[in-house]
């Protein structure tokens, strides 16, 4: 007798039908639980959120899911605990990420679940966040993921953190935002990038948005791109938006990567749209006997559907077992 299984994939949009439906997808008799075995079967439902308070009485919102040994993921500019689970720009990372691990996340500041109306907002505010969020799961030691932003996050937080961090993963990342490059045309892009989300972001139309979508993920399909632009607008509010991309645009932690002294991987598209390619180069260079992977693509992000992804796989699960095994 078949014994069949489903696995829930959240609402998808289905060809020649208006409005997104649910979709299950069939798991075979053998395959095993998904969830205790290959993992693939988590989804937002099976996450748990809670909050946090930081040091200033930010409400910050954080997630766990899965089991085995932590992963913490650093936020990244534009994230939302719930939303990102459903959309096939990050679904498959979250899924991979928590396949055989307990993954810890969380919306930073202005984001998402957490406190959105806030009064500071800073890379130190950041890091301390992540202090908060590390603290209230009670964790001891653990490999931090970072994406973009997230990996500015990161360092800052290992370089006051040493003894909490096993080790680093840094993908699409940099060192100095676009208004700290020595470049007149990245100030010019920053500037330009802040008055726009000031100004268009908060409207029904998406075309604005879809020009930071169009500059994120230019490979990216029509069902991405609809989910990203979508993304932008449930995560965050115009003038926050704004204010998170100014600050990022001035950050500089050039002086704390020679302090970084945990394995660190970094990995950087070879064509990114959004972070120089030397951006990534110059973050592993100065990071002591830091690993550095160039990867094939123009997306920013990394998509399930792109040849690079199984690459990326690939290199985050041997770091991460290679920090298991000398823990």
């Amino acid at each position: 007798m078949v014994d069949p299984k489903f696995d829930y994939l959240g609402e998808q949009t289905v060809k020649n039908i208006v409005r997104p439906v649910r979709v299950w997808q069939w798991r075979p008799t053998g395959r095993g639980e998904a969830h205790a075995v290959e993992g693939r079967g988590w989804q937002a439902d099976d996450q748990e959120i809670r909050f946090a308070t930081s040091d200033d009485g930010v409400r910050i919102a954080y997630a766990t899911v899965g089991e085995g040994p932590p992963l913490v993921k650093a936020p990244n500019w534009m994230h939302h605990l719930e939303y990102d689970w459903r959309s096939p720009v990050w679904r498959h990372l979250m899924q991979e990420l928590a396949r055989d691990r307990t993954l810890i996340r969380f919306d930073q500041r202005g984001n998402g679940l957490s406190d959105r109306d806030v009064e500071s907002i800073s890379l130190e505010d950041y890091a301390s966040d992540l202090e908060t969020v590390v603290s209230a799961v009670g964790l001891d030691r653990f490999p931090l993921l970072a994406i973009s932003q997230g990996c500015a996050i990161s360092v800052a937080y290992t370089v006051r953190n040493p003894d909490k961090v096993q080790g680093l993963i840094l993908y699409g990342g940099y060192s100095r935002g676009g208004r700290m490059r020595n470049s007149e045309s990245e100030k010019e892009k920053a500037d330009a990038f802040v008055t726009m989300m000031r100004h268009g972001w908060g409207q029904d139309d998406p075309r604005f948005r879809q020009l930071f979508t169009s500059a994120f993920m230019p490979d990216a399909t029509p069902d991405q791109i609809k989910w990203f632009n979508e993304l932008q607008r449930v995560s965050v509010e115009p003038e926050m938006a704004a204010r998170i991309r100014d600050t990022n645009e001035n950050v500089d932690i050039t002086e704390m990567l020679p302090k970084v002294d945990v394995p660190t991987l970094v990995m950087h598209v070879r064509d990114d749209g959004i972070v120089p390619f030397d951006e990534g180069r110059r973050l592993a260079s100065l990071i002591p006997n830091a690993r550095f992977v160039s990867l094939e693509g123009r997306n920013h992000l990394m998509l399930e559907d792109e040849p690079a992804w199984g690459r990326f796989v690939t290199e985050v699960q041997a770091f991460l077992n290679e920090l298991d095994h000398t823990a």
